[in-house]
């Protein structure tokens, strides 16, 4: 009888206790994919007596996760501890220099160090496997490093972070504030006490580095990539962008540009019949553009524990079968070191919202600095002027700006940007213009 994959857990939270119970209840269907027995023998975690829902009684216990991750009786170390720095840096890199497999769902450890750790890996002649760190179930790892190694890509982008998702959802559907979708959010677990790191950008940010990497073959690089959060978005955006045949997603996006490998996080319109539109609530999706095939979408689960965990386990299934890729799907050394493109040279179509003043030549301004900078526009959409403050009907009184949308044709981001800072000095319109950029489908 084949012996069985051993297994030590570090980080016993809600994806390391879903592992657990996902392990033993499906131990003999593992053990019959994969032609040997997957055992979880040893876990770690900071607190011995809380209550996990899960029996740990008969495995080894460990407070340092280091000394498990060099124990010699697991064969692979799992780290669900999460955090870029230590214990979880130290106690990867100490399993890999004892010739054991990793497996993490750790996205921070690996936007920051995951060139570092892959060539470590390689080294040691070990795996270093992590579906679980980019959009929960979905299994877009393995379909950039194996299900599609023979194809190149021109772009990936995709839905990355279901909090904002999930946001953005109730705001179009519901015409709600963000600030009240997101107390919403946090009430109903979907968003952290403090939620700046999904909500401004960077989760989807690590996630998109990593992503990069494999789609594109540099190196991880997380100081690439472009972030804005959806905390500008506003109700009247959303409507607009309906009006006009979009909807409003965060995105992450990395494409391959004449200037080098753009990788972005913003708020996009996309239109409303394409797949990646589709996707409400805390779903995740993610779109590859590949030549010579249809663009192909991935939707599913990204978080929870459950859906984590079924990731962690295809990886395990791999170990225990005896697979063993590149970690970014080729070896580290050749990973290049991605050439940044520059956002001011990003080139597409944009949303303008400006709150425009009641006072003559202001359109002519608005349209002579755009003509300055060579742009174009698809339309251009006036909404019914506010009412005068004071209730009365005199022409000479202040009204409420007036909301104007433009849609441009594609220009640059560095022209848009000029434009729209020497319309603010005219002062004919009020407060600070809204801008999203359109992506194409």
């Amino acid at each position: 009888m084949v012996a069985p994959l051993k297994v030590g857990v570090a980080g016993l939270g809600t994806v390391g206790a879903a592992l657990v119970a996902l392990v033993a209840r499906q131990r003999a269907e593992l053990a019959a994919r994969c032609g040997r027995p997957i055992e979880i023998v040893a876990v770690c975690a900071r607190s011995k007596a809380k209550n996990r829902g899960v029996d740990l009684k008969k495995f080894s216990w460990f407070s340092d996760p280091v000394k498990l991750a060099r124990d010699p009786g697991i064969d692979v170390f799992v780290e669900l501890i999460g955090g870029a720095g230590d214990p979880a840096k130290s106690a990867v890199e100490a399993a890999l220099a004892a010739g054991k497999s990793v497996v993490t769902a750790n996205k921070a450890l690996l936007a920051r160090h995951g060139t570092s750790l892959a060539a470590r890996a390689e080294k040691h002649r070990v795996a270093l496997n992590f579906e679980a760190s980019v959009c929960g179930a979905i299994p877009i790892v393995k379909t950039l490093r194996q299900g599609l190694a023979g194809n190149s890509f021109s772009r990936i982008y995709g839905i990355l972070n279901g909090t904002c998702n999930y946001i953005l959802t109730r705001m179009e559907q519901e015409q709600l504030a963000f600030a009240a979708c997101l107390k919403d959010a946090q009430r109903l677990g979907y968003a952290e006490a403090n939620p700046a790191f999904d909500i401004e950008g960077h989760d989807t940010a690590q996630k998109l580095a990593i992503l990069a990497s494999l789609a594109f073959g540099t190196r991880v690089d997380q100081s690439a990539v472009y972030v804005e959060g959806i905390s500008s978005i506003a109700p009247a955006d959303l409507t607009a962008a309906d009006e006009l045949g979009y909807r409003v997603k965060l995105l992450g996006v990395a494409e391959k540009t004449a200037t080098g490998i753009e990788q972005r996080v913003h708020p996009t319109m996309v239109r409303k019949d394409s797949a990646i539109a589709r996707v409400m609530g805390v779903t995740n999706a993610v779109t590859l553009d590949t030549p010579g095939i249809d663009p192909i979408t991935l939707v599913g689960p990204g978080a929870g524990g459950m859906a984590t965990a079924s990731a962690v386990v295809s990886d395990l299934a791999d170990i225990a079968r005896g697979l063993r890729s590149p970690p970014f799907g080729r070896p580290a050394a050749a990973l290049a070191a991605g050439k940044k493109a520059p956002m001011q040279r990003h080139a597409g179509g944009y949303y303008i919202r400006l709150n425009a003043l009641d006072r003559p030549g202001t359109f002519a301004s608005i349209a002579r600095h755009l003509a300055k900078e060579k742009i174009s526009l698809e339309s251009i959409v006036q909404h019914r002027r506010g009412e005068r403050p004071h209730g009365g009907d005199d022409p000479k009184s202040p009204a409420a700006p007036a909301p104007v949308i433009l849609i441009t044709y594609a220009t640059t981001e560095d022209g848009v940007r000029r434009a729209l800072k020497a319309i603010q000095k005219t002062g004919l319109i009020a407060g600070k213009p809204q801008l999203i950029r359109i992506e194409k489908n």
